[in-house]
């Protein structure tokens, strides 16, 4: 899944659902294209780690295969990268990092999805009109 734009706290409660019915469409693993996400702050980061809790209790994995420099920062920062990684075993929640608690979706305009070949979704991120 491709998601492009800015992942805060207003656009990650708009793709939030999205990001879930991408994971439940995965057999085992969803990977993410984050470079073309030009902000992301704590709110687009806790999107990140419910997502990839849910994958955990559902016995899949979430991997991001490309980030732009915000999102790479953030999870330099907070020490999130290798709870992404390909290379980290899935199936295990790491015992120093905490994962946010899932939370309801707010109500709002859904961001754009493009269904793609293979169940490839892009999902385009943008402030109402």
């Amino acid at each position: 899944m491709t998601v492009r734009g800015e992942l805060d706290f207003v656009s990650g409660a708009r793709i939030r659902a999205r990001l879930a019915d991408a994971l439940n469409a995965s057999p085992q693993r969803l990977e993410l294209d984050l470079s073309g996400v030009g902000f992301c702050d704590c709110a687009g980061l806790n999107v990140l780690l419910e997502l990839r809790h849910r994958a955990v209790s559902q016995g899949k994995a979430v991997t991001i295969q490309a980030v732009s420099p915000a999102v790479d920062r953030l999870l330099a920062l907070t020490g999130a990268q290798e709870l992404f990684s390909s290379e980290r075993p899935w199936c295990a929640e790491p015992t120093s990092f905490g994962v946010a608690s899932p939370l309801s979706p707010r109500p709002g305009a859904l961001p754009s999805v493009k269904i793609q070949r293979g169940r490839h979704l892009s999902a385009r991120v943008s402030e109402p009109a």
